[in-house]
């Protein structure tokens, strides 16, 4: 049976590779949207019922609401197969749709191929059916803050506009409303590396010739998922993808500051855009800094949009976010004014460098999603003075190097909170013997050790520069216990 329609998944049996613990990710979303249309869907992960228990109470709840919502048509009980996969869910359905977390070397994915199953994953499904224009945003760092700008300033000019793909909502969520309203509105996805690996996954994504990102921002790229890719220029491969879908008539925006970057752009197939802090973009297109302000430069022409002074969201890293959504609203044809009313109110998103509170004259600081040095040491460049950090730290290995962030925690910490992991004893020996630390293996643990050595003036930071996994569910409830914690303070 050939998947060519979302009228062939009616009745088709489904596998759905990967839960996940999101209420609006991947997992829970594709099984909301299949089961919506009629699907019989398979849900198997390797993680148990207790795991998921919230996201399985949240499929059911929805199962028995599209009961109610169509009763004019079947809508099949999923069946959920915990703690294991099974060969027969991959090679005896009419699809499978992998969640974007799991391997692409995955042996039951294998499987599928081999028995010509065609596999999909909910932003695969969203690019082939969607027929609208989408701006997707990727990078290594700085992609949900520049997503979630651009997403307020197209809200700011269509409240119809779609933000969705990795800050935890599934874009098949907002896909049948899209379908059903046939004015164009804006899009913007977040797409990791694993989110554009998955848009090779099935037989039947469209590729280029039929529909691609119209709008693509590279905000940066530097090591990072080490773990999961087998080196640094196949990680970089990965985020090149989504230049190598494009047509010479569609956009790509990068960055002119990171040479990885600039790299890039000879083997991009759109229009190139720039957004620079400081490079000369001489008669390039783009936004630069200058003069103590933001300007877009088109077709030779400038305009300043914003002065610095009047933006909102604080921190010099979030500059070049800053530069990389005026570059792509721009584009995209929203006007300077809804752009600059949003800047001057948008201060950022939570997780990332999100001050809490203020407790005894001891700052709180919520950077859960730095899960690699480099969006650490980016933290400590804010927020470092020498001796007033009390740094939370360590966790899951991604097989990146620590030299540069130990050598910076020395120079601005006075103590270190080290979480158990796989990466810590390596960061521990990055930092060495000069600074006092503990480690632990709970958050409240961790928070009894901070607060116990913090003083009026410093700064307790959670910015662990490592993956969650293992103490943590992944790092927003990393995030979500730290900021329990804080506020029982």
């Amino acid at each position: 049976m050939a998947i060519n329609t979302i009228d062939d998944f009616k009745d088709a049996v489904v596998t759905v590779m990967g839960l996940g613990r999101f209420k609006q990710g991947s997992g829970v979303g594709a099984t909301k949207w299949l089961m919506r249309h009629g699907a019989q869907t398979i849900i198997t992960d390797l993680k148990n019922e207790e795991d998921l228990q919230e996201s399985i109470a949240e499929v059911m709840r929805w199962y028995e609401k599209y009961r109610q919502d169509f009763p004019d048509r079947e809508i099949y009980h999923p069946l959920f197969v915990l703690g294991e996969h099974r060969e027969e869910d991959f090679t005896d359905v009419q699809a499978v749709m992998q969640n974007p977390d799991v391997p692409r070397e995955d042996r039951f994915v294998a499987l599928a191929r081999q028995n010509n199953v065609p596999i999909f994953s909910d932003v695969s499904l969203f690019f082939r059916f969607c027929p609208q224009a989408i701006t997707a945003v990727t990078g290594t760092r700085g992609k949900t803050t520049t997503t979630t700008l651009i997403g307020e300033i197209y809200k700011a000019h269509d409240p119809r506009a779609v933000m969705a793909g990795n800050i935890k909502v599934s874009p098949l969520e907002s896909l049948d409303e899209i379908l059903a309203d046939a004015s164009p509105r804006p899009i913007v996805l977040e797409l990791s590396s694993t989110l554009i690996d998955s848009l090779d996954v099935g037989a039947g994504f469209p590729g280029p010739s039929k529909h691609s990102p119209e709008i693509v921002v590279m905000t940066n790229v530097f090591p990072d998922h080490l773990n999961r890719y087998k080196s640094f220029d196949d990680y970089k491969h990965s985020k090149e993808q989504l230049l190598t879908m494009q047509s010479a008539e569609q956009v790509a925006i990068l960055n002119a500051d990171v040479p990885d970057v600039v790299a890039m752009a000879g083997r991009a197939l759109a229009k190139i855009y720039w957004f620079t802090k400081g490079t000369d973009l001489k008669n390039a297109g783009g936004t630069l800094v200058q003069d103590g302000a933001i300007v877009f430069r088109q077709s030779g022409k400038d305009e300043v949009i914003i002065k610095l002074d009047e933006i909102a969201l604080e921190g010099e890293h979030n500059l070049e976010n800053i530069l990389a959504a005026v570059c792509a609203t721009k584009l995209a044809g929203v006007s300077t004014d809804k752009i600059v009313g949003v800047l001057k109110t948008f201060k950022g998103v939570p997780d990332r460098q999100e001050v809490l509170r203020e407790v005894n004259g001891v700052t709180y600081v919520n950077d859960t999603t730095a899960t690699s040095p480099d969006g650490a040491m980016a933290a400590l460049k804010r927020f470092g003075q020498k001796g007033k950090i009390v740094l939370l730290a360590g966790g899951a290995s991604k097989n990146l190097p620590f030299e540069a962030f130990g050598k910076m925690i020395q120079a601005t910490c006075k103590y270190v909170v080290l979480f158990e992991g796989t990466a810590t004893d390596d960061l521990a020996q990055a930092i060495g013997t000069s600074l006092p630390s503990t480690r632990v293996k709970s958050m409240k643990e961790a928070m009894q050790a901070a607060s116990s050595v913090a003083q009026k003036g410093e700064i307790v930071l959670l910015s662990p520069g490592t993956a969650s996994f293992g103490i943590f569910k992944n790092e927003f409830d990393r995030g979500d216990q730290f900021k329990a914690e804080v506020a029982k303070l």
